[in-house]
């Protein structure tokens, strides 16, 4: 009798091991909360880790006087920094009291107040890029928290990571998230290194491709401590190849937060605005709102230039051709339309004279083309927002340095 007793516990406990073994949950992100890429502002390259309710709340109003919010602009997102170095004896994140006197709580009710969502930051590892308590083992508890607090976008980075596949803990957060409950944007700030682009859909609703953004037009920045890199604007637009398949609706390929009215020139500010406009990356503000020029101003709040990035097709642009440093570079927009830009990598001025009848532009991930042989498209001219004539005429232009010319045509 003893035996056989043995023998059921022994069959038992093989059974629920295996059971064990092949329980695997699905990553679970809230659908459908990002059909566009989402755009908005964040407080990491013109502040890292000073920030404060102060500027939160005039940030929030004046994204909603200077007509940024009515432009399109929607999520505030505090990056590093937030919170108090130790978590509460109940293991919580403890918003910064001197910081955020009024709670963190109050404030995200301001910002909802103006019609906006609010993000916060954090990241895989056990401590945040700046030395904040990270949520490695805590994935679910945050989770929690930030459904309490009400946030819309979690911004996820990867710092301080060792011994975890990112494939796996971003896989964790996101149903972390997706089980307390609270629709938020998942944001994957892993810098491209493991490939998001390969697993991210059903994890997140955007990921980066790169390391942080530099305010410069085509140059990386080696940091002194640390042994790591910031690009630049074409650095990044450039780095990686075939990525563009794997971007669309609820699914994006990050170029990070934009450095526009941070210290380049006006043209390579426009050029920024368009590239990340063409390639569908998600348009994410990281000047300094309270300091921010007329022209700084208008380039951000261009209709015709977010409508590009905004279009429900969702498929990211492509360099199409170069010619004596001329870029041309080409997005897919919904009925037939396309966002064409010509852009000069040179130091010099350069004279355009493209004739549309000797191109067919064929986007081999996703079957769009534009024979303009056979069809005639009527051209306006996105910066000027004007109409320049149609396809059966050279486009002839001027075009200075590291500027853009961008067009929409139209069948």
């Amino acid at each position: 009798m003893k035996k056989i007793i043995l023998l059921v516990v022994l069959n038992l406990s093989i059974t629920v091991f295996g059971q064990g073994n092949t329980f695997t949950q699905k990553a679970g992100k809230f659908e459908g909360m990002a059909m566009t890429p989402p755009m908005g502002w964040n407080s990491w390259n013109t502040f890292e880790t000073n920030i404060d309710e102060k500027l939160v709340k005039e940030t929030a109003d004046i994204m909603v006087s200077s007509g940024m919010a009515a432009a399109g602009y929607t999520y505030i997102v505090l990056d590093d920094g937030w919170m108090t170095k130790e978590r509460d004896a109940n293991g919580d994140l403890v918003p910064d009291p001197v910081k955020f006197p009024n709670g963190m709580k109050a404030l995200i009710d301001y910002v909802h107040s103006k019609g906006l969502k609010f993000g916060l930051y954090n990241c895989a590892g056990t401590q945040t890029c700046a030395g904040y308590p990270g949520t490695r083992g805590y994935e679910y508890q945050d989770a929690r928290f930030y459904a309490k607090l009400g946030i819309d976008f979690l911004k996820y980075d990867w710092c301080n990571t060792q011994g975890i596949t990112a494939k796996e803990a971003y896989t964790t957060m996101s149903n972390a998230l997706k089980t307390a409950e609270k629709p938020i944007v998942f944001s994957l700030c892993e810098w491209g290194d493991n490939q998001p682009w390969e697993w991210g859909k059903p994890v997140g609703n955007l990921w980066r491709i790169s390391g942080d953004i530099y305010p410069c037009f085509d140059c990386e920045f080696k940091h002194e401590i640390g042994n790591w890199s910031s690009w630049g604007v074409m650095k990044i637009a450039e780095m990686r190849k075939d990525i563009r398949k794997f971007s669309g609706p609820d699914h994006w390929n990050d170029f990070d937060m934009m450095e526009v009215g941070n210290g380049m020139t006006k043209a390579e500010d426009k050029t920024h605005f368009t590239l990340w406009s063409m390639l569908a990356s998600p348009l994410i503000a990281g000047n300094d709102f309270r300091k921010m020029s007329k022209e700084t101003l208008a380039i951000l709040t261009n209709k015709e230039l977010i409508a590009v990035n905004q279009d429900k097709l969702g498929v990211q642009g492509f360099k199409y051709t170069v010619e004596d440093g001329v870029e041309v570079w080409v997005k897919p927009l919904t009925d037939g339309n396309w966002a064409i830009t010509f852009l000069n990598r040179t130091d010099v001025v350069k004279k355009i004279n493209f004739d549309w009848k000797k191109h067919i532009i064929k986007d081999i991930d996703f079957g769009y083309e534009a024979d303009f042989s056979k069809t005639v498209f009527k051209i306006k001219d996105l910066w000027k927002n004007k109409d320049a004539g149609n396809t059966k005429k050279n486009f002839v232009a001027e075009l200075a340095s590291h500027d853009v010319i961008t067009v929409r045509l139209t069948p």
